[in-house]
């Protein structure tokens, strides 16, 4: 970077804020996703009127600028691909106020999303949104992502609760959508533009969170069957004898084996599916709802099910399900491909029947668990050696033809960003990306926000 325009972004944040040390720039050249792309330098500012200046200092010279919460996102969308400068909002990590008459928080975007959840639930409140990485990613991170989580059958996800947002435009300009008013039809929906659109249209440096009265009590059981037809007409069951569970989480039998070797459950002979059920609400329904859903999975057949009746135990069944993930290294391959599509509920059965029939072709186990209530499942390619990289690439696409063939979606929380970009088409026409395109040229007419994202290069 040239040292007259060096000045010009000392001038807004002081020599100590602005940093492109080989090694600075080393720790924020990659995320979660573990592709990396070094920035040409790291920027700490403090306060929205810095942001606006440094936008503004980018857009006159053409500067690319990557907003980042904690760089736990996995697909890419923080990464600065095309070089830049990555504007860090670790120090925008204020709880503003905690509205109790209105249910309303007022967050700064690098509030990390436990922390908050903790905050509320202090006073008796309840924010739903509860990403896997909730113990380290921000709200900020979970606005561009639209993030979801494991109560995303009852509750919704982020965008459900997002009632206002400050943002800084890439013109630097700062402008205020949304109100803590229930009902607000003025104009355009701008605030749920924002969100979802991965840091490409506007920073947010503030946002108004709808909050809920906390659930007075929590039941939660697991079931384990012989295999995924089993646990799937039992999801539908459940939902169609009018219970709406919090969570209803799942467990394939690569999925399941591999915590069977993690934890050591003591699993039955045959296990081949595995679901957890979570209730909440008013204590006398919810000790109906575990019952009726215990039944519903002693009528499809389950070999096993307990139902918690402590805080521990609730703690000890939630445990297998967190723990899916990490307990892949019992597999031993070379790389892990992470991806989050979601089809129709009815469809689960099918989809992991097809895959398993992918992972065969292609030489490459696919582990599948995730949120059987809304269809959102994390299926996992694992490429066996360095060589079969390739193959495992063609067995992703491979599983997303069949997303989008049973009515599906390639991304359902974790975005498009970087690593999805080449396979939009799969889910959006032409004359949608268009529109698309036109809303970030009118937001961004020079590209400097967050570039090479969501979208394939022209």
């Amino acid at each position: 970077m040239e040292p007259d325009i060096k000045k010009l972004f000392f001038h807004v944040l002081g020599r100590e804020r602005f940093q492109d040390s080989p090694e600075e720039r080393a720790v924020y050249s990659y995320d979660a996703s573990r592709a990396q792309f070094l920035p040409d330098a790291v920027l700490f500012p403090e306060s929205v009127q810095e942001i606006a200046a440094i936008l503004k200092i980018a857009q006159e010279h053409r500067i690319r600028v990557i907003p980042r919460g904690a760089g736990s996102g996995i697909t890419g969308g923080a990464l600065p691909v095309q070089g830049g400068l990555i504007l860090a909002l670790n120090g925008f990590d204020q709880i503003l106020e905690i509205d109790e008459d209105n249910l309303v928080a007022v967050v700064q975007p690098g509030v990390v999303t436990s922390r908050l959840q903790a905050a509320v639930r202090e006073k008796g409140l309840f924010y739903p949104p509860d990403p896997a990485s909730m113990e380290f990613s921000t709200i900020g991170g979970n606005i561009a992502e639209n993030s979801g989580g494991m109560k995303a059958v009852k509750y919704g996800v982020t965008k459900d609760y997002v009632l206002g947002l400050e943002v800084v435009l890439p013109s630097g300009e700062i402008i205020n959508t949304g109100s803590k008013c229930v009902k607000d039809v003025v104009g355009y929906n701008l605030t749920q533009l924002f969100v979802g659109s991965e840091g490409t249209l506007g920073v947010v440096t503030k946002a108004l969170l709808r909050l809920l009265p906390l659930p007075e009590a929590t039941k939660t059981m697991t079931a384990v069957f012989a295999d995924m037809q089993a646990a799937s007409r039992t999801v539908s069951q459940i939902i169609k004898d009018k219970v709406i569970p919090a969570a209803i989480e799942f467990l394939d039998a690569k999925a399941l084996w591999c915590v069977e070797h993690y934890l050591q459950l003591g699993l039955p002979e045959g296990a081949g599916a595995f679901l957890l059920v979570e209730v909440d609400g008013d204590p006398d329904l919810v000790e109906k709802d575990i019952v009726k859903v215990r039944d519903i999975c002693k009528a499809n057949q389950a070999l096993k099910i307990e139902i918690a009746r402590t805080y521990e135990e609730q703690e000890r069944l939630w445990r297998a399900r967190r723990s899916a993930s990490a307990s892949m290294a019992h597999y031993g391959a070379y790389k892990k491909i992470n991806e989050d599509i979601v089809v129709p509920r009815a469809s689960i059965p099918e989809f992991i029947a097809r895959v398993e029939d992918i992972a065969d072709r292609f030489a490459c186990p696919v582990i599948n668990f995730g949120h059987a209530g809304d269809g959102n499942i994390h299926m996992n390619v694992l490429v066996p050696e360095p060589e079969d990289l390739e193959r495992g690439h063609q067995a992703v696409e491979a599983v997303f033809d069949v997303t989008v063939e049973l009515g599906g979606r390639i991304s359902g929380e974790h975005g498009i960003g970087l690593s999805k970009r080449d396979y939009i088409d799969k889910n959006l026409s032409p004359e949608v990306q268009a529109v698309m395109k036109r809303i970030k040229a009118g937001f961004d007419p020079g590209n400097i926000l967050n570039p090479g994202k969501m979208f394939k290069p022209e």
